[in-house]
């Protein structure tokens, strides 16, 4: 391999590399990899801020590829397993020869309450715990969710196992990082295309790809959602050898799309259905208890009733925990529900229970359906707390009124379960929601799946009543995020998290309801700050609501006014979040323009960073300073170089922004952030303004050893044009020729890894 290496670079070049090497062997030697990379010419300090930089960068691409999260579902789910039930799936010839074999597809077709999901954790956690140890086998699952339709179209079940299959690599392939720099600079998602072309890619840096996929029946079908996320992943599976295995209830269009491939029938065995009793049964009465001949009286009559559908037994046994006696018992056996009407009977039987309650207790049961059935998104446990806490003709928020989740689930007769990883209140299957919906007439408050809107509006007037009996507001943090369900806001722009101290008017000018903001304006101080120090005017600013702003700002609001959190005033949160006709009427009105936040950051600098080129346009004709610089010594132009706008920077540069302004972080130029980033035009610019090219940070390198580094061939060719000198050494003594060894690659392993055998060639033309 030496003398194809010096064939291919010369006798000078094979030198190099035969000392690199024996340099190489010595560490490997002496230290463990961290020290491999601090002899490397890295310093600890230096290393750590790297790794956490490249770290925080990796999640930004993650998380901007999909927020959710499918690690929780799959601990809730598999914590309620039953020790050795789904252990015939597990041990059936069906999955054997789909877990054993490359491209098979598995589909586990059942009937509502069969128990897929579960078996569906059941299958990941054996992958999981199997494959373990195993970094070639990559495993990604989906759990498709009725109340989740919106935000599980194609693009975001696709993006979903995208993620996960990226994020057990490390560190992140350089294709992603790619298509996120593509992005990012205009806010945008990738398009459906991208995103099945990088699926394709990250599966061949694994020897075999697991997919799981649970509940197709629940995914979005209007729009062919469901059918062309079908057609991307078999043809996914088509082009990487990968193993699906697929869930869903019998509909005719799904079950044609798995014909030729395996199926295997979901139904509950009755031993399963048995472990399951044997679990559950302590929670009947006591009498029940001390009785085995009627524990068995119980597990037979149940068994033999739900005909492996365990939605049902989990029904029937919920159903027989109010009885007083061992003969009411015997008498609800016989009577159980059974065949095709049988889940019709045990919601009826579950909704005359409820009905049966005292009437605070009823009445908690019919809000708490309400909520759930009728929310945009899934409940945490403490935005339902919350919402039914709220007390109209109340002045406040009396947490001695918020229900306790244990009494929250008890009311709800067996309707309703909470998932404890997730903390998600929810009902306890989605046939419950089908069902009730169909049995409501003539059952607790009136058509209750039927009126979001009543709930909702009467949450509203309660939250209003709060502000206008006094300025007093809410004593707990208003993590009341359920106060977004009661506003009826669907766009997903508004945070649902809010600080303790938040009044009315707060709420409103956050939501920009300008009517309200005038009537509360009667009430309320306008200057007034939340537990973050932050008026109603910052959160009116953040959000672009310019009437709201123009109504507070007549009403006195105090325009320069900084929050505690950050330092931040009005005019920096409408900068950052890009909104130019708040700014312009903020600056009308006194707001300064050059107000430094905690972090040193002016609202020029936030609407650069976020690549707000309007608003920055406005800013710069108003005077604003281009050369301020945070409490890191960075300026505006730092953090444009760093991501990529090249726009941006053609903005700072026409206002004489300074080019070579080094940070005390790094003590990086404009110059070293864009080529360490493979920003190439913005390094094009940097350098056509007279950014100096051999400047060393405070590692002794140079922007041509991170050009080198990241192995960008064309930003080496354009800094050698600029005479970047290739025999500078780092701290350490390396040139940026020898880097590349350094960092435990040769230049070929290096050109095969990253294609950028050029930019080993330039180098070595350059130093002869």
């Amino acid at each position: 391999m030496l003398s194809i290496d010096a064939v291919v670079l010369g006798a000078t070049t094979y030198k190099e590399i035969k000392e690199a090497r024996k340099e190489q062997q010595k560490w490997r030697q002496d230290e463990e990899k961290i020290s491999v990379a601090i002899r490397g010419g890295v310093n600890k300090s230096n290393w750590r801020q790297e790794n956490q930089l490249r770290q925080h960068e990796e999640q930004a691409i993650l998380e901007w590829l999909t927020t959710i999260d499918y690690a929780p579902q799959q601990s809730d789910f598999i914590s309620r397993r039953q020790t050795g039930t789904g252990q015939w799936l597990l041990d059936s010839t069906e999955f054997q020869l789909w877990l054993t074999t490359e491209k098979q597809t598995l589909f586990c077709p059942g009937i509502p309450g069969s128990g897929k999901t579960i078996l569906t954790s059941i299958v990941i956690d054996k992958l999981i715990t199997q494959f373990r140890n195993d970094k070639n086998i990559g495993i990604a699952y989906l759990y498709c969710n009725f109340r989740r339709r919106d935000e599980q179209k194609i693009d975001d079940l696709l993006a979903g196992l995208l993620k996960q299959l990226a994020q057990a690599l490390d560190p992140l392939p350089d294709f992603l990082k790619s298509l996120y720099d593509k992005h990012k600079h205009n806010r945008t998602r990738p398009t459906l295309d991208e995103i099945l072309q990088a699926l394709e890619s990250v599966a061949t840096l694994y020897t075999k790809v697991f997919i799981i996929v649970d509940a197709l029946d629940e995914c979005l079908a209007t729009g062919s959602h469901r059918s062309k996320f079908l057609s991307g992943i078999f043809d996914f599976q088509e082009k990487s050898g990968s193993n699906l295995f697929m869930t869903s209830r019998h509909i005719p269009e799904i079950t044609e799309r798995f014909r030729g491939h395996t199926s295997l029938e979901i139904r509950e065995l009755e031993s399963d259905v048995r472990r399951y009793l044997d679990e559950h049964i302590s929670n009947l009465p006591s009498f029940v208890e001390r009785s085995p001949d009627l524990q068995e009286e119980v597990k037979t009559g149940i068994v033999d009733a739900v005909d492996g559908m365990f939605l049902l037994a989990q029904l029937h046994l919920d159903s027989l925990s109010g009885k007083s006696s061992p003969k009411a018992v015997r008498t609800a056996l016989k009577l159980l529900p059974s065949g095709s009407n049988a889940y019709d009977d045990a919601y009826k039987d579950a909704m005359l229970r409820i009905e049966g309650q005292l009437l605070d207790k009823k009445d908690l049961a019919w809000q708490i359906l309400s909520w759930i059935t009728c929310a945009k998104k899934p409940l945490a446990t403490s935005e339902l707390q919350h919402a039914l806490a709220i007390e109209l003709g109340e002045s406040s928020l009396d947490e001695n009124n918020i229900p306790q989740i244990e009494d929250m689930v008890s009311v709800c007769a067996g309707l309703v379960t909470v998932d404890e990883e997730s903390e998600i209140i929810r009902l306890v299957h989605y046939t419950t929601q089908e069902t009730t919906g169909r049995l409501k007439s003539g059952y607790g408050q009136t058509n209750f799946t039927t009126t979001p809107h009543i709930t909702g509006a009467t949450t509203l007037a309660k939250l209003l009543h709060l502000s206008q009996k006094s300025t007093t507001s809410s004593k707990k943090n208003a993590q009341v995020q359920a106060s977004i369900q009661a506003l009826l806001v669907e766009s997903e722009q508004y945070s649902q998290i809010y600080p303790r101290k938040m009044t009315g008017l707060h709420l409103a000018a956050y939501f920009g309801v300008e009517k309200t903001v005038q009537h509360l304006l009667g009430i309320n101080i306008p200057n007034e700050k939340d537990e973050d120090g932050r008026t109603p005017l910052s959160w009116a600013a953040q959000n672009g609501h310019e009437a709201v702003v123009k109504l507070l700002l007549v009403n006195n609001a105090e325009v320069n006014l900084k929050d505690t959190l950050y330092g931040q005033t009005p005019l920096s949160w409408a900068a950052e979040s890009g909104h130019e006709a708040v700014v312009k009427l903020l600056l009308v009105n006194g707001a300064e323009i050059d107000s430094k936040d905690i972090s040193g950051r002016t609202p020029l600098s936030l609407a650069a960073n976020t690549g707000q080129e309007a608003v920055l346009k406005l800013l710069i004709e108003k005077g604003a300073d281009v050369n301020l610089e945070n409490i890191y010594n960075r300026a505006p132009l730092s953090y444009v170089a760093e991501n990529g706008h090249e726009a941006i920077l053609k903005l700072l540069l026409a206002d004489n922004a300074d080019v070579n302004l080094r940070d005390t972080w790094l003590s990086r130029t404009p110059l070293m952030w864009a080529t360490a980033n493979g920003h190439e035009a913005v390094v094009k610019l940097l350098l056509g303004n007279n950014a100096e090219v051999d400047v060393e940070d405070n590692s002794g390198r140079t922007a041509l050893s991170h050009a080198v580094i990241t192995g960008h061939e064309a930003i080496v060719k354009l800094l050698l044009a600029y005479n970047a000198k290739v025999n500078l050494e780092d701290n350490n003594g390396r040139t940026p020729l020898v880097v590349s060894f350094k960092i435990d690659l040769t230049p070929l392993s290096l050109a095969a890894l990253k294609e950028d055998e050029g930019v080993v060639k330039l180098l070595q033309r350059h130093k002869k």
